[in-house]
Protein backbone atom coordinates (compact mmCIF):
# COMPACT_ATOMS: atom_id res chain seq x y z
CA UNK A 1 0.00 0.00 0.00
CA UNK A 2 1.10 3.43 -0.82
CA UNK A 3 1.09 6.67 1.08
CA UNK A 4 -1.37 7.86 -1.18
CA UNK A 5 -4.12 5.17 -0.67
CA UNK A 6 -2.82 5.33 3.15
CA UNK A 7 -3.76 8.92 3.49
CA UNK A 8 -7.09 8.30 1.76
CA UNK A 9 -8.07 5.30 4.17
CA UNK A 10 -6.91 7.88 7.33
CA UNK A 11 -8.78 10.63 6.12
CA UNK A 12 -12.28 8.78 5.52
CA UNK A 13 -11.97 7.16 8.77
CA UNK A 14 -11.79 10.25 10.70
CA UNK A 15 -14.80 11.57 8.86
CA UNK A 16 -16.82 8.54 9.53
CA UNK A 17 -15.60 8.50 13.02
CA UNK A 18 -15.85 12.12 13.83
CA UNK A 19 -19.80 11.95 12.22
CA UNK A 20 -20.48 8.75 14.50
CA UNK A 21 -19.10 10.30 17.33
CA UNK A 22 -22.02 11.97 19.76
CA UNK A 23 -21.67 13.45 23.24
CA UNK A 24 -25.37 13.96 24.53
CA UNK A 25 -26.42 14.01 21.51
CA UNK A 26 -24.07 16.18 19.88
CA UNK A 27 -21.83 15.41 16.89
CA UNK A 28 -18.51 16.22 16.36
CA UNK A 29 -17.79 18.96 14.16
CA UNK A 30 -14.71 19.60 12.10
CA UNK A 31 -14.52 23.05 13.84
CA UNK A 32 -14.97 21.37 17.09
CA UNK A 33 -12.14 18.25 16.44
CA UNK A 34 -9.89 20.95 15.17
CA UNK A 35 -10.26 22.68 18.53
CA UNK A 36 -9.66 20.15 20.26
CA UNK A 37 -6.51 18.70 19.01
CA UNK A 38 -5.12 22.51 18.26
CA UNK A 39 -5.31 22.30 14.54
CA UNK A 40 -6.99 24.28 12.12
CA UNK A 41 -10.29 23.53 10.70
CA UNK A 42 -8.75 23.69 7.22
CA UNK A 43 -6.66 20.53 7.96
CA UNK A 44 -9.38 18.61 9.34
CA UNK A 45 -11.41 19.35 6.32
CA UNK A 46 -8.13 18.56 4.16
CA UNK A 47 -7.64 15.27 5.78
CA UNK A 48 -11.21 14.00 5.72
CA UNK A 49 -11.55 15.14 1.59
CA UNK A 50 -7.48 13.44 1.14
CA UNK A 51 -6.34 16.87 -0.59
CA UNK A 52 -3.55 16.36 2.33
CA UNK A 53 -0.06 15.64 0.34
CA UNK A 54 1.49 15.08 3.85
CA UNK A 55 -1.06 13.33 5.76
CA UNK A 56 -1.37 12.77 9.17
CA UNK A 57 1.41 13.03 12.02
CA UNK A 58 0.83 9.83 14.62
CA UNK A 59 0.63 12.80 16.83
CA UNK A 60 -2.67 14.28 15.43
CA UNK A 61 -3.85 11.10 14.66
CA UNK A 62 -3.36 9.85 18.48
CA UNK A 63 -5.14 12.56 19.67
CA UNK A 64 -8.36 12.54 17.24
CA UNK A 65 -8.18 8.76 18.58
CA UNK A 66 -8.54 9.91 22.49
CA UNK A 67 -11.24 13.04 21.22
CA UNK A 68 -13.30 10.18 19.54
CA UNK A 69 -12.53 7.14 21.59
CA UNK A 70 -11.60 5.12 18.84
CA UNK A 71 -8.48 2.55 18.80
CA UNK A 72 -5.96 4.33 16.87
CA UNK A 73 -5.84 0.96 14.60
CA UNK A 74 -9.46 1.63 13.47
CA UNK A 75 -8.21 4.43 11.45
CA UNK A 76 -5.90 1.95 9.50
CA UNK A 77 -8.72 -0.41 8.65
CA UNK A 78 -9.64 -0.14 4.45
CA UNK A 79 -13.16 -1.28 4.80
CA UNK A 80 -13.55 -1.20 0.81
CA UNK A 81 -11.58 -3.82 0.56
CA UNK A 82 -14.11 -6.08 2.81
Amino acid sequence: MNQEKLNIIIGKNIKKYRKLYSNNGMHMTQERLAELINVSVSHISSLESSKSKKGISISNLYKISKVLNIPIHKFLEDNDDK
